[in-house]
């Protein structure tokens, strides 16, 4: 019996055929994960900021189905939508980008403005003024969505904030134009005034809930009323009450006690600074202190706090005294700001619209502060759109709305776009090793 080589080739050249048709170790299989492997695989699945940004999306198409339904002209090229279907699409297309264009310009920034000043026949307040009005907007939202985030991480719903920030907005505007100061020193004693009024507006519920079990949501609603009824009073009281009007009108703050700001067109002031402040101070009050310990741990499990020695009591109260004093800021904000003077519609909504800035914000402190500043950004841009566009200015709640629905309803918006089950542990895992 002949052979044409050694004995062992055949498996030798059976085993390099098997190494090369065999398929190549992956890289999860080495250990070697990388951080843009890992964000690449969870840019479609089910994470929150995956969800939060395809939530604002379907709301602008449904308003986008909502603006061409309200516009008579429009639906009427559907009538002959089958003979000739470019005309409807066209002006659908036509009024739906103006509207939307319109909202851009007015939230961020026209690029009109833009060439204006580049060619120098134009200045620059005209190119900030459209983010500035956002900021200005949504600097009270920050506050109160604070307000609300914090009691919900510790187990609490303040519905209250927009009681507390009505009370902010009468101690820092009576502080106001009552206090004989110095600038800075006035500033800062209306600020503190408005923050220790809502702080005083949330002792109320807390040492109710702690002591006798009273529901909060009961007593802020309770509150809130209150505080509208107080403020409807107080501003047509002698003294308050601006001289020469027969109106629900107090006296104009003084000058050295208002928020600072670039002036003319420029609308954003100092506010939109102390809220980002403020939510530094948030974030590391929650994650870094030990109040934000006992904060967390209770409104995780109350039972188990207690026998762990933390004073859930005391907690409760704490945390509304904190909450208040951020709604109060709110108001504050608001009155030194851009209103300047006590009216019965002074604080707006910014205490309810703080809720849903908390819920968009997934009651995280810098999530709140950017769902504020898309809320602002809303508004701003809502003004400039009913004002060019002719849409109507309630269309921008009604995208507010659908915007918070989706937020609270995931499965929704995983459903629609398919999205596959998030594998945050992994990327976590990842982002902790680093890149």
């Amino acid at each position: 019996m002949t052979t044409d080589g050694p004995v062992g080739a055949p498996q030798k050249e059976a085993d390099e055929t098997a190494a090369e048709t065999a398929p190549a170790e992956k890289p999860e299989e080495r250990g070697e994960d990388s951080f843009l492997s890992h964000f690449l695989q969870n840019l479609w699945a089910a994470n929150t900021v995956t969800v939060t940004v395809l939530s604002v999306v379907l709301a602008l198409v449904i308003g986008a189905v909502l603006i061409i339904v309200s516009d008579p002209a429009v639906l009427k090229t559907f009538e002959y939508l089958t003979a000739r279907p470019s005309d409807a699409l066209t002006a659908s297309w036509d009024l739906v980008s103006t509207a939307y264009g319109d909202l851009f310009k007015g939230a961020i920034v026209d690029p009109a403005t833009v060439t204006a000043w580049a060619n120098g026949t134009g200045g620059w307040r005209p190119v900030f003024a459209p983010i500035s009005e956002t900021l200005t907007y949504a600097a009270p939202l920050v506050f109160t969505g604070l307000s609300v985030a914090l009691a919900f991480r510790g187990g609490l719903f303040n519905i209250g904030g927009q009681g507390q920030a009505v009370v902010g907005t009468i101690t820092a505007a009576m502080a106001g134009f009552l206090l004989p100061l110095p600038p800075v020193i006035h500033l800062i004693a209306a600020l503190l005034a408005g923050l220790l009024g809502g702080a005083l507006w949330g002792f109320v519920p807390g040492i109710l809930k702690a002591r006798t079990g009273a529901h909060e949501v009961i007593v802020t609603i309770m509150l809130n009323y209150t505080a509208n009824l107080f403020l409807s009073w107080l501003i047509l009281q002698k003294g308050i009450q601006q001289p020469g009007r027969s109106d629900a009108i107090s006296k104009t703050v003084d000058s050295s006690a208002q928020l600072p700001s670039f002036g003319g067109e420029v609308r954003a002031n100092l506010g939109i600074i102390l809220a980002v402040l403020a939510t530094a101070g948030v974030a590391w009050l929650l994650n870094r202190s030990a109040f934000g310990f006992e904060l967390r741990a209770v409104g995780h499990n109350p039972a188990a706090s207690r026998t762990a020695g933390i004073s859930v009591a005391r907690t409760y109260t704490m945390l509304m005294v904190v909450a208040g004093g951020l709604a109060g800021l709110g108001g504050a904000t608001q009155v030194l700001g851009t209103a300047h003077a006590l009216t019965t519609q002074v604080a707006g909504n910014i205490g309810f619209d703080g809720l849903l800035v908390a819920l968009l914000g997934r009651n995280r402190p810098w999530g709140t502060l950017l769902a504020a500043i898309l809320f602002g950004a809303l508004r701003a841009g809502g003004n400039r759109m009913q004002s060019f566009s002719g849409i109507s200015l309630e269309l921008v709640t009604v995208l507010q709305a659908l915007i918070v629905i989706f937020i609270a309803a995931p499965a929704l918006v995983k459903a629609t776009f398919h999205l596959r089950a998030a594998r945050s542990a992994r990327l976590g895992a990842s982002m902790a090793k680093g890149w």
